[in-house]
């Protein structure tokens, strides 16, 4: 970590520059500063998957071949910042390795269930286990059956490990992973990184969401960008007079397209 952080951060022009050196004259070492410069983004992104157990190092070694294919792909004149372009392609293959190597996914055969892998431990509202009424409303949400939550909560229990001091045998301390927890606070450099990463995303964001007609734009902000309480498919069902699965599908597709645009909107 320390080696990544002596790499300093590109500003706008030199990124510019590096990135159309490699477009147009297949520039390596201008590829080279452009990777190195994004490594702290690789490592930011693995530290959100060491809940799965797997090797730091070997998420970020997968994070860094997702950061290369985005360099090799990274088209400069679309006006938008590496950083935006690249988290798709580092999360992408950390999930893959994720995919391969863990072996409770290896019983998530369908789409859903992998959804549910994923998404669980950040729809948890705390470390308590899931109530009875949070498995029905995650299973709503993510279109699994209550009990496929119930069982994927408890395996993935089963990996965790306690943060506070443990003790051996004899009583005494012997290990406090707490102590070892990233401080809250961002370093300058970092904070800005993510200010500027928030902003680009914010727009375009806004700029993906305009392109969509009205009923799909509706749904999406009633689903997702609704911060007190985020409307269920039954409730928006009922409020344009159609079956939920038919409000499901249009939300599929409206998420596909912002996706798509939030990938090439400045």
């Amino acid at each position: 970590m320390r080696t990544i952080k002596a790499f300093p951060m590109l500003s706008a022009e030199e990124e510019y520059d590096y990135a159309m050196r490699l477009k147009n004259n297949n520039d390596l070492e201008a590829a080279q500063k452009l990777i190195v410069s994004h490594l702290r983004l690789v490592a930011k992104i693995a530290r959100g998957y060491i809940g799965y157990g797997l090797p730091q190092l070997d998420l970020i070694q997968e994070g860094n071949i997702g950061l290369m294919k985005a360099v090799k792909r990274f088209d400069p004149e679309r006006g938008v910042r590496l950083v935006s372009f690249a988290i798709h392609w580092i999360k992408a293959e950390i999930h893959e390795y994720v995919i391969r190597n863990w072996r409770l996914v290896k019983t998530a055969t369908t789409k859903a269930q992998r959804k549910l892998f994923f998404n669980l431990r950040n729809m948890k509202k705390d470390s308590n286990s899931l109530s009875p009424d949070e498995v029905n409303d995650i299973a709503h949400e993510l279109n699994v059956k209550p009990e496929d939550v119930t069982e994927m909560e408890y395996r993935l229990n089963g990996q965790e490990m306690s943060i506070d001091i443990q003790h051996d045998a004899d009583g005494e301390e012997s290990y406090n992973p707490i102590a070892h927890l990233e401080a809250e606070t961002l370093e300058p450099s970092a904070y800005l990184e993510a200010e500027q990463d928030e902003q680009l995303q914010s727009t375009a964001l806004m700029s993906a969401l305009n392109s969509l007609d009205e009923r799909s734009r509706r749904i999406i902000e009633a689903r997702w960008l609704n911060e007190k309480n985020n409307s269920t498919l039954h409730d928006l069902a009922s409020e344009f007079g159609v079956s939920a699965e038919r409000i499901r599908q249009i939300e599929q597709k409206a998420m596909q397209n912002v996706k798509k645009l939030m990938l090439t909107t400045n």
